[in-house]
């Protein structure tokens, strides 16, 4: 099988290490086992202590209870069994489309998006029919255009809401809109929703999985639970068929997840109030920062993301992003991602979710090389 290099995710193997000041990171900046317990209030001795005594075999193979159950919490209808645990949101869209997807079969993306939504199923020789968001439109779905796409033949539509790496989130409203288009053909709606419940208001964020009988909703404990290390993640459906053919599937590339990641996560996700309320503070307070230095800086520009912990941020400048972003790496120690990766040119991915003072010291080296290309002209 041949895949299209992955953009985003080997900018980041390359670049991440060695970094002074790395505002590239999606995750809401990260915690340690000692802190997720000082978070939750547990008695971390009592959890080591009964852990240890744990044999470590392949454990629940469908998912430890006490995760399926966390997992649910973030739903209003998905019950434990419809949750099946991956090997992190990257696993669980591979699982998806691989299992529910074959070659010519019509699916249609939003773009940018996470490049998994599109090269994957590319890779198997699915129709990939690519509909471009517009930063006028807010990097929110043309409707008119979708309907255009969604035939009968369609059976597949990719969200990726909130958007990495626009920061944009498709209202309400408008998700019932994409779920009634999808009804009417049957297609499956797979949403990407690592970055749901980062919004930067407190209005609850529908999830497709609620929303339609044949959604299916991925997530993962990485960016809005902060502890990416687990490398924990799932889907979730109401759709009985899909979960079976997926749970088929899973038999031959995963089993099961890590007996002990599984128990971490539900100590997150069934004490999830503190966390997300830490969360919850960074992101909004980190965003007014970026804000207040897009409208400061006379050189660049954005939508202001409405959710999760990217923001995608154009430069007025005839510079490649590449080019801008490995200088600026090189000469400034400031890392962020190319706008190339997400086929947005001059522009670079801002992750805002990191330690306040890093962003800042990060920002403010930006601003020091785009006073270095003014120099040089460009």
């Amino acid at each position: 099988m041949k895949i299209a290099p992955f953009g985003v995710e080997q900018w980041m193997n390359d670049y991440e290490v060695g970094a002074k000041y790395n505002i590239a990171e999606t995750c809401v900046d990260s915690v340690s086992l000692d802190e997720l317990f000082e978070l939750t209030g547990l008695d971390q001795a009592a959890f080591w202590k009964e852990f240890s005594a744990r044999r470590l075999t392949y454990g629940d193979i469908f998912g430890a209870p006490e995760f399926r159950e966390g997992v649910c919490k973030l739903y209003k209808t998905v019950e434990p069994d419809q949750v099946l645990p991956c090997h992190g949101a990257a696993g669980a869209n591979h699982h998806v489309f691989y299992t529910l997807a074959e070659p010519g079969d019509h699916i249609v993306t939003l773009l940018p998006t996470y490049q998994q939504l599109y090269s994957i199923p590319q890779s198997f020789g699915a129709d990939v029919e690519i509909l471009r968001l517009s930063k006028e439109s807010g990097y929110q779905p043309d409707m008119e255009a979708l309907r255009k796409a969604v035939t009968p033949g369609t059976r597949m539509i990719c969200l990726n809401n909130p958007n990495n790496p626009t920061g944009a989130r498709i209202p309400n409203e408008t998700l019932k809109e994409i779920v009634e288009l999808a009804r009417r053909v049957g297609a499956y709606v797979i949403s990407d929703e690592t970055y749901r419940h980062l919004s930067q208001t407190d209005e609850w964020d529908e999830s497709i999985a609620d929303l339609y009988e044949k959604g299916i909703s991925v997530s993962s404990m990485s960016k809005t639970f902060s502890l990416a290390g687990l490398r924990l993640g799932w889907i979730a459906t109401r759709d009985g068929e899909a979960m079976e053919a997926m749970k088929t599937h899973r038999d031959y590339d995963l089993i099961s997840c890590s007996m002990f990641s599984e128990a971490v996560a539900a100590i997150a996700l069934n004490h999830s109030g503190p966390i997300l309320a830490r969360n919850h503070k960074i992101v909004r307070e980190n965003l007014a920062v970026l804000d207040a230095w897009v409208n400061a800086e006379p050189r660049v520009s954005y939508v202001k993301p409405q959710a999760g912990t990217t923001a995608l941020v154009y430069y007025d400048m005839d510079v490649p992003s590449r080019e801008f972003c490995h200088r600026m790496y090189h000469e400034t120690g400031a890392l962020v991602t190319p706008g190339d990766c997400f086929e947005e040119p001059h522009s670079v991915r801002v992750g805002y979710a990191c330690e306040p003072q890093m962003l800042k010291d990060g920002l403010a080296a930006f601003s020091q090389f785009l006073r270095k290309l003014e120099k040089e002209g460009k």
